[in-house]
């Protein structure tokens, strides 16, 4: 017997419920936000998620058999605790644990760019457009960078739990130091943040994303930003593409929602990869800011 697929996304600043019919039918059955209330502690995280839990029961009726998580880091398959994770009142503990005793059902978890890469795999672009995928890569490129993979439908997690962390690869030390204590990683260049910074340090009053790419067609220190953006994003994604050999890339977050990325960033992979000319379709997603939590229940499919 089949039951509904229960998920969750855990956030910083939210945490959003959804309960799905099936893997064959995401209409949701209920769906519900709260904000997580972070800055009180890791415990009181833990009592947020649990009546999140007991609101979607009351709503529908229904009690969960299993519940995915998609979290904001990944959980260390050896020390079976929390790591990498940018709220970090959940690093170092151990939130499987806790969730099980707590709600009393099993949890799967993942991290949110794995979440994403799922989602669209079953219900998104994947599903849509390119259904003989076999191996998808998720990128997001917002405030941070990430990444997922999904292989044959299920995610790729990995030895150390770290399969698909492309933001924290080395791609050139002018991005600074980066929050995990690395210089240069691919976040401190491609992200959103990176980008304004680099737009400012070279002389540029402060602007918002947006309005920097709004104003690269007449602001010399916008149009570099820009250019530099599609070089890095070139060098970058083709070390994606030489280690696994993508059927496709999805881009989601902030940054991946400029344009030229699909047009100058795709061109300049061709300087790097490892083959003669650039086939993968890179696309943008298709379900919104659905994908997180939409991906989080398709774990326990």
């Amino acid at each position: 017997m089949s039951h509904p697929l229960w998920g969750i996304d855990l956030g910083g600043t939210k945490i959003e419920g959804v309960i799905l019919p099936s893997l064959n039918d995401p209409r949701p059955i209920v769906r519900h936000r709260i904000d997580t209330q972070g800055q009180l502690g890791y415990r009181h995280i833990i009592d947020r998620i649990s009546s999140l839990v007991e609101e979607l029961s009351k709503r529908t009726g229904l009690q969960p058999h299993r519940i995915g998580f998609g979290t904001p880091g990944v959980l260390d398959p050896l020390s079976q605790t929390m790591k990498n994770c940018n709220s970090t009142a959940l690093n170092g503990m151990p939130l499987k644990a806790d969730l099980e005793k707590k709600l009393a059902v099993p949890v799967q978890l993942a991290n949110d760019a794995n979440c994403f890469a799922l989602a669209e795999t079953h219900w998104g672009v994947v599903k849509e457009r390119f259904p003989d995928s076999r191996m998808v890569f998720g990128i997001i490129m917002g405030t941070g960078v990430g990444g997922g993979i999904v292989h044959e439908g299920k995610i790729w997690g990995g030895h150390h739990g770290i399969a698909g962390e492309w933001g924290h690869n080395h791609l050139d030390d002018s991005g600074g130091p980066c929050y995990c204590g690395k210089i240069g990683c691919v976040e401190t260049v491609l992200s959103g943040s990176g980008l304004q910074k680099f737009y400012t340090q070279s002389g540029g009053t402060e602007k918002s994303l947006k309005q920097i790419v709004k104003d690269a067609g007449n602001d010399p220190l916008a149009h570099a930003t820009l250019q530099r953006l599609h070089e890095f994003f070139g060098k970058a994604v083709s070390t994606v593409i030489n280690l696994l050999d993508p059927d496709i890339i999805i881009i989601g977050g902030g940054v991946g929602n400029i344009d030229s990325i699909y047009a100058e960033g795709r061109a300049a992979i061709g300087k790097f990869i490892f083959n003669n000319r650039v086939q993968v379709p890179i696309v943008k997603p298709t379900l919104g800011d659905s994908a997180g939590v939409f991906g989080a229940a398709a774990l326990v499919s």
